[in-house]
């Protein structure tokens, strides 16, 4: 009998639904299978193998870094981990209690440990204790039936020169944070990975990791390791040859410390752009950090009032004073407003705008070209190179100079100074320019300020003739086959300065330093050294409020001196920024004894020693006015 129409209606729908769910059926299994299979094949291969087997990671070690002449300047040493398996604890209270009796570590603070780490596979060897000492160790060993889960792992660990020299320009390293493990560049990193997290570390970590090895071992029912079965060794992280000389940072930090001041300097090599030296004091021992920095040392480096975490060279700002007389001398003769020639009488100051500016010499200069005015640091002079340029004038000068911008060297977190403009102004506070705030920038006050790097490159350009270089800390890489040098540091611009003004500039700045200026003590025979001085006025910065509670050193001004040598074939260049040193002059015998070691270095001598203190001159300690070069 034929089915009625409704009837036949109902039995194709239920077909269909049929059809339908099975479909969605297949579906389901279809997509399970390729998470199971494919997405998560590696956890679930991992936890199956776990279950009888163990596989223990066997971290790599980071790559050895050199000096230019090859020195070995950070390295690494074998130090034992205790680490716990959480799935091999029968009570993981209980161990934790009986793992920090044994060791001695707060019992809170590992459970901080595991805590942090609760989301990792429970087969996973979570790190308790880094760089465990001997007795530690003797201690886990002896109560090991009291510690099922509990093992000790020998794992290479980060060596830093001792002194925390170059601490700011080797960084330091410590587990990847949650943050960079979602970031590109960090993929197929795990928790507990040491990555690089300042300095050189941390901007050539890719090159610096190698990669991890693994260890297979067969396991008892109680974790327990009763065969080795395989290793897949780790690949140790690359080799990096620096640009810097290891010979001239340490002389740096010696005078910084000698001297008693905390700062900055960076040296250079004008004809390229290689860093030599790059130095900020006070700084923090990198060690502390490769072996898992306790909260109480990190909390202290933190609060510290000096501090000890900022890279100066870099990230500090200060005012540039009188060694922004340098980009003022350029931007007058470049622009054609004067030449060399172009004389100022100085009376101990003068009027521009209806306002008296003062010079540092209350009697005055007289009259001088731009030679001698560089030589003394008139105020007057530059004050008058100031009402006759504009700011936009200026700015277009410094930042040709490198100045205001960052300087790009490959260190991370670097700030950039403030070189003013009439745009920036407008930007900023929605106001004009006024030409009365050009007269304070001509000497390196206002509103302009510098980082010591930015400092040390405009330097380096004036030596150069013009060439505005990337500053470059990385010299070559060891890819298995050797050294492999990196192509030369790029060019940023080129100033293409006149021979008359890097004649008259060379010329002017030679003069600081061995005729009359303030510079003598840079001075070094048969070297040519040419340099300028400048004082940052710390209270007129910050102003008289925020001195208040500050100790008189707090309170003094801090000390610039840059420089190059030879005067006509310079070959090294840079800053010293000798912070609350109170003249900009007693900067220069660090920079001096940088430049001689420099040159023994290089010629094979036998190198310097730091020379016995002098007393400073007195026409120099009574020079401490307003506009003190």
């Amino acid at each position: 009998m034929a089915l009625h129409y409704d009837d036949r209606r109902s039995v194709s729908l239920r077909l269909s639904a049929m059809q339908y769910s099975v479909a969605a059926v297949f579906a389901m299994l279809a997509v399970a299978f390729w998470i199971f299979q494919v997405a998560q094949h590696r956890k679930f291969a991992e936890m199956a193998e776990n279950n009888h087997l163990r596989t223990l990671p066997m971290r790599a070690p980071r790559g050895v870094l050199f000096d230019r002449h090859g020195k070995v300047l950070v390295e690494n040493r074998y130090s034992f981990t205790i680490a716990l398996v959480r799935e091999q604890t029968a009570n993981l209270d209980d161990t934790i209690r009986t793992l920090a009796a044994a060791t001695g570590i707060d019992e809170d603070s590992i459970r901080e440990v595991v805590r942090r780490r609760r989301r990792e596979p429970s087969y996973r060897p979570i790190g308790i204790v880094e760089d465990a000492s001997l007795a530690q160790v003797a201690a886990v060993t002896a109560r090991k039936y009291e510690l099922p889960g509990v093992i000790v792992q020998q794992v290479p660990t980060r060596q830093y020169p001792s002194d925390d020299i170059a601490a700011h320009l080797f960084g330091y390293v410590g587990e990847v944070t949650d943050a960079q493990l979602r970031r590109a560049g960090y993929e197929g990193l795990q928790s507990g990975a040491i990555v690089g997290q300042a300095g050189i570390e941390q901007t050539y970590n890719a090159l610096l990791m190698g990669k991890d090895g693994s260890r297979y071992v067969v396991v008892n029912s109680l974790g327990r390791e009763i065969e080795a079965l395989r290793e897949q060794e780790p690949v140790e992280g690359r080799r990096l040859q620096l640009t810097v000389d290891y010979d001239v940072q340490r002389a740096v930090e010696e005078g910084f410390r000698k001297s008693g001041y905390n700062g900055a300097a960076v040296i250079l090599d004008p004809r390229n752009g290689e860093v030599l030296s790059l130095v900020s004091l006070p700084a923090y021992d990198p060690n502390r950090f490769a072996v898992g920095i306790d909260r109480a040392t990190w909390h202290a480096l933190n609060t510290d009032k000096l501090h000890p975490l900022q890279n100066r060279a870099i990230q500090g700002r200060y005012s540039p004073g009188s060694t922004f007389k340098i980009v003022m001398a350029v931007a007058a003769l470049e622009e054609g407003i004067v030449t060399p020639e172009f004389k100022t009488h100085c009376s101990g100051g003068a009027y521009f705008y209806g306002r008296y500016f003062q010079c540092h010499l209350k009697r005055g200069h007289g009259t001088v070209d731009m030679r001698h005015a560089i030589e003394q640091s008139c105020n007057v002079y530059f004050y008058t190179l100031g009402s006759l340029l504009n700011i936009d004038q200026i700015h277009k000068w410094a930042t040709r100079l490198g100045l205001g911008v960052k300087s790009e060297v490959d260190l991370p977190h670097e700030i950039e100074g403030l070189m003013p403009s009439t745009e920036w102004k407008r930007k900023r506070y929605n106001e004009k320019w006024y030409p009365g705030e050009t007269i304070s920038v001509a000497i390196g006050q206002g509103q302009v300020s510098v980082t010591p790097i930015s400092l040390a490159l405009m330097m380096a350009t004036v030596a150069n003739g013009g060439t505005l270089f990337k500053p470059q800390l990385l010299k070559a890489v060891d890819e298995g086959q050797g050294w492999k040098p990196l192509p030369p540091a790029s060019v940023r611009s080129l100033a293409q300065m006149k021979p008359s003004t890097v004649a008259a500039l060379h010329d002017g700045l030679w003069m600081v330093i061995n005729a009359a200026g303030t510079g003598g003590r840079g001075r070094i025979p048969g070297r040519d050294v040419a340099g300028k001085t400048g004082t940052a006025q710390v209270i007129s910065l910050q102003g008289g409020k925020a001195a208040a509670g500050r100790t008189d050193k707090d309170l003094r001004d801090h000390g610039w001196f840059v420089f190059f040598a030879p005067r006509d074939n310079p070959e090294i260049a840079g800053v010293v920024f000798a912070e609350h040193s109170e003249h900009g002059y007693l900067a220069a015998p660090i920079a001096k004894y940088a430049m001689e070691t420099y040159f023994a270095r290089k010629e094979g001598r036998p190198l310097p020693e730091w020379p016995a203190p002098r007393p400073a001159p007195a026409a120099q300690v009574a020079a401490n006015a307003v506009g003190m070069p």
